[in-house]
């Protein structure tokens, strides 16, 4: 009998995100409460720059982030710890971190995580991806299931490459 496998990832999609930032923008422009106040939104590869007047048009602005994000079915698990620091003319420049990829000690908690629930089930580590192979294909969707309820694991897990 064939094996069946699927890889684990944690993976953005960069599309979305950039449709739900436009959305911010457009809304950031059209509302009143930010009427003359310049809001600035870039986003790199790897960090989300958010850049206003001061502490409270900051999260205004992200609970507008947060909403698109969730709208668009994106994670917030995707925006990680936040750095503020002052900018020119006296503005507050926040730097976000998007988080991608399963990095190694999430990837051996998540393996321990199967393991013990569903010993039947092989892992292996893949730089930033999981790959989960079994004999069954109920036991690879158990799996699944498990790892999307699971309330140990902080980031927003994909699984692709069903074979």
């Amino acid at each position: 009998m064939a094996d069946f496998s699927f890889d684990i990832v944690s993976e953005i999609d960069r599309q979305e995100l950039a449709n739900a930032l436009d959305q911010v923008r457009k809304e950031v422009t059209t509302r009143y409460d930010f009427k003359d106040v310049p809001v600035e939104i870039v986003n790199d590869k790897e960090e989300l720059v958010v850049t206003t007047s001061n502490e409270y048009k900051f999260k205004a602005v992200m609970e507008i982030i947060k909403s698109k994000l969730i709208r668009r079915g994106l994670s917030l698990g995707i925006l990680g710890a936040e750095k503020s620091e002052l900018a020119a003319g006296g503005k507050l420049r926040v730097t976000i971190k998007l988080i991608e990829g399963v990095d190694s000690e999430k990837a051996k908690h998540i393996n321990k995580i199967i393991r013990e629930q569903m010993p039947k089930v092989k892992t292996v580590i893949q730089r930033e991806a999981i790959r989960a192979s079994s004999k069954s294909k109920d036991e690879l969707q158990a799996v699944m299931n498990l790892l999307k309820n699971h309330p140990q694991i902080a980031i927003p897990l994909q699984f692709t490459n069903y074979r």
